[in-house]
């Protein structure tokens, strides 16, 4: 089993930056970032496959929000910028446990087998 660990939440002023690291236990083939807002289903923000380091994000934080991995540190990082009040949510780290052909699949949540606790991220207006 790996052990997911986000750290880098906080709160921030609209047009502010955070940068998210969640650092995994072990080795997955790709990782992803989610959020989660109360009363709302979980929706996707971005992932990265491991392998060779490909993305792909949501339509609402292109061009704002930038995914990396740190292979050497076996972790991966969501660097948020110009954030704006809809983004507060908890945060989630996944991370998948098995290989993968289409990286579309990587926006399913029911693809990853690894989950962090969250991190709240809070941007007040």
């Amino acid at each position: 089993q790996v052990q997911l660990v986000e750290s880098g939440g906080g709160l921030v002023q609209a047009g502010g930056s955070l940068r998210l690291s969640c650092a995994a236990s072990g080795r997955t083939y790709a990782m992803g970032w989610f959020r989660q807002v109360p009363g709302k289903e979980r929706e996707f923000v971005a992932a990265i496959n491991w392998s060779d380091g490909s993305t792909l994000y949501a339509d609402a934080v292109k061009g704002r929000f930038s995914i990396s991995r740190d292979i050497a540190k076996n972790t991966v990082y969501l660097q948020m910028n110009d954030l704006k009040p809809e983004d507060t949510a908890i945060y989630y780290c996944a991370g998948k446990s098995r290989t993968f052909a289409l990286l579309n699949l990587l926006a399913v949540g029911a693809q990853y087998s690894y989950w962090g606790q969250g991190t709240q991220v809070t941007v007040s207006s």
